[in-house]
């Protein structure tokens, strides 16, 4: 699903808000406004932004998490891409 990186959550539309933020969050990173190892807005920017629960804000992050498009850093943040190779 593309979707415009600019685009509001539409609560009445046919898709589920964290699945139309995950869109939107990807479409975001391929628009280059967050790149490969560095972090995405918070979850609370995330919230404030776009008027939604932080629990679908999460979802929405697992989404992205379970594609590969990001990885988390418990009580550090999310970011783009693929975790460094651990050592």
């Amino acid at each position: 699903m593309a979707t415009d990186p600019d685009a509001q959550i539409d609560h009445e539309g046919p898709v589920t808000p964290y699945r139309q933020l995950a869109a939107i969050l990807r479409a975001r990173i391929a628009r280059g406004d967050w790149t490969d190892g560095r972090p995405i807005a918070s979850e609370t920017r995330l919230v404030q932004e776009y008027g939604l629960a932080r629990s679908t804000v999460r979802r929405a992050i697992a989404v992205l998490v379970e594609d590969g498009a990001v990885w988390t850093v418990p009580g550090r943040g999310t970011y783009v891409g693929q975790p460094p190779d651990e050592e």
